[in-house]
């Protein structure tokens, strides 16, 4: 079922429909040097925008850690990004606001933790969910 929202997501994207905010992300591959795409919630969270990753450390994450920067995507508007991840102790708040507005989508990967768990909750999940702060260039 993910597999499948996943690609109707991106495809989606690629010809100009967000579902509530959602892109296709690319980031280049660490090691083909590709161009991989994927369905991504762009998150805004106290000024700042992020890319959460609800599914754990990913071949997306690995792909961000290497290359620093994508781009994000909705039919023609494609807006590049550079990406600088953030440590565990600064995610409670962004996750907990993140699972408020994307946890219909995304709670199945977040082991019983909610946008309702308790801080201490979300500090404990914040290992499993890269977070990445994306600066979008002009």
């Amino acid at each position: 079922m993910a597999v499948r929202l996943n690609n109707v997501v991106g495809w989606l994207a690629r010809h100009g429909f967000s579902l509530l905010g959602s892109a296709e992300m690319s980031v280049r591959g660490r090691k083909s040097g590709q161009m991989q795409r994927i369905p991504v919630n762009p998150h805004a969270y106290d000024g700042a925008q992020y890319l959460v990753s609800a599914r754990g450390h990913s071949q997306w994450v690995r792909n961000m850690r290497a290359a620093g920067q994508g781009e994000l995507k909705v039919g023609r508007k494609v807006r590049g990004f550079s990406a600088v991840e953030i440590s565990d102790a600064e995610k409670p708040l962004i996750l907990r606001t993140y699972l408020e507005r994307w946890g219909w989508e995304v709670n199945q990967y977040f082991k019983g933790v909610t946008a309702k768990s308790s801080d201490e909750e979300l500090l404990a999940a914040a290992p499993d969910h890269p977070v990445f702060r994306i600066t979008v260039k002009n």
